[in-house]
């Protein structure tokens, strides 16, 4: 079979309410929980292969039933949000329930071809869809209906081969990627026969709420207007984008630490955060003038707690990221060497303190939830840790598990997800994917070209 013969057939969407009596109340959320930016459901897909030993066993059956258990856990995500003065979010928490659908496919999971990296192969028949979506955005901009919908929508299509997929759509108000992975993991766990996740969740969405009274303490250029001209990548067409794959192995990622910190400690993602920032500035032909910027996501679970200044609470399944710009002219960037980027780069990451998320909530609260600004601006976020490979229903670990794609068009400027993956020779590679205007793809492939092709050792001490 050939994907273009799929077929998926669903069956009648119902509600899973909780396993048992659940707390009746309402729960606010934290000032970044409910952020204009996080109205959106996160999509997500988890394959799995057939198991003899589960032969006769309905997958669909078992996650029906380990979720109802999760969500006494849980309960929060049965329930659902209303808007109070100032847009704050509540959820209200009556055990309403999760949308829930069985599917089956015509074909074997292998027939849809390569499963194992993004981009998840007609992902859409996949996640089960019925959102209402919002009215009077501007043109081509679609933002699903929150208040009132169900806050998880579940989907398990069958294949022939035994195996199956589970398709998630999740809030992101409720919860970020690592949420939605430690939740799916506590579903896996009851799946499995456990009694109560391994790890109980926890709410505390008082810790992220803006002080009394709001008092910004730090500038947050996020949010505003970058200096300079129009941002050409905003306003292309996507049938004029093209998609291009990038993959960072061993010899690259030596490559640009020898470029951009010899003899210096730099992680691989600011690595390659900084060298396809500074490829897709050199590629989209700014003034030398612009401003422009790489947006990152951080996440307070991966800080130190005295880094950060407060300690995050294992199981806190709610937001707890913040995004951070690095700032420069696109002379300054592609002027000057790789460090200056990574420098930039591992500074603006620098500033997510438990200090920063405060001042963040208290602006969310004081100027009405602003929304980051997308202009001229590389957005990345990486994966590569959250652990959503490792969600097992019974049936081993997912062989692919996460967003179906690794890179987005639908967002102003776009974004990027970093991944990791061990190759043929069995060695650990970063990879992900950008979209550009197709008659910028040439000039991009060459400035990576550049930065990822080893110098010799002469040429290293007469640059440095």
């Amino acid at each position: 079979m050939v994907q273009d013969e799929l077929t998926v057939r669903r069956g009648t969407p119902s509600l899973v309410a909780p396993a048992r009596e659940t707390p009746r109340e309402s729960k606010p959320l934290s000032d970044l929980d409910d952020q204009n930016c996080m109205r959106i459901y996160l999509v997500g897909i988890y394959a799995f292969r057939g198991n003899a030993s589960k032969q006769g066993v309905d997958p669909a059956v078992v996650v029906r039933g380990a979720l109802a258990e999760a969500l006494v856990h849980y309960y929060p995500l049965a329930g659902r949000l209303r808007e109070e003065a100032g847009r704050k979010l509540v959820v209200d928490c009556a055990g309403q329930g999760v949308a829930f659908v069985e599917a089956d496919a015509n074909m074997a999971l292998d027939d849809l071809g390569e499963v194992r990296y993004p981009p998840f192969p007609r992902s859409e028949e996949f996640v089960y869809d019925d959102h209402v979506y919002m009215a009077n955005l501007p043109p081509g901009l679609l933002l699903p209906e929150i208040i009132g919908q169900p806050l998880l929508y579940v989907q398990v299509t069958r294949f022939m081969c035994g195996g199956f997929i589970v398709g998630t759509r999740t809030c992101h108000c409720l919860t970020d990627g690592s949420g939605v992975a430690q939740f799916l993991k506590s579903v896996g766990e009851l799946a499995r026969g456990a009694d109560s996740p391994s790890v109980p969740p926890v709410w505390s969405r008082d810790i992220f709420n803006a002080r009394e009274p709001p008092c910004p303490s730090f500038p947050h250029p996020e949010f505003q207007e970058p200096a300079g001209g129009d941002d050409r990548l905003m306003y292309t067409p996507p049938h004029e984008l093209e998609r291009v794959e990038f993959s960072f192995g061993p010899e690259a990622i030596a490559a640009l630490h020898s470029r951009a910190a010899p003899g210096k400690p730099a992680s691989r993602f600011d690595l390659v955060a900084a060298c396809l920032w500074r490829s897709r500035t050199a590629a989209l032909g700014y003034a030398p003038g612009d401003e422009v910027r790489c947006g990152m996501p951080v996440d307070a679970r991966g800080k130190r707690p005295a880094d950060f200044g407060r300690e995050i609470p294992k199981g806190f399944y709610g937001n707890a990221i913040a995004c951070t710009v690095a700032c420069c002219t696109a002379e300054e960037l592609c002027g000057r060497d790789l460090g200056y980027a990574v420098g930039l780069v591992r500074e603006a990451k620098a500033t997510v303190t438990y200090e920063y998320m405060q001042s963040l909530a208290d602006r969310m609260v004081l100027e009405g939830r602003p929304v980051p600004e997308a202009k001229r601006t590389f957005t990345v976020s990486d994966l590569s840790n959250v652990g959503l490979e490792d969600v097992d229903f019974g049936w081993g670990n997912a062989v692919y598990g996460g967003p179906p794609m690794n890179a987005l068009y639908q967002l102003p400027g776009g974004a990027t997800f970093f991944r990791r993956r061990k190759n043929g020779s069995g060695e650990e590679e970063t990879y992900g994917a950008i979209y550009l205007p197709k008659d910028c793809v040439a000039r991009y492939m060459k400035e990576v070209e550049a930065l990822t092709t080893t110098i010799t050792e002469t040429a290293l001490r007469a640059r440095y």
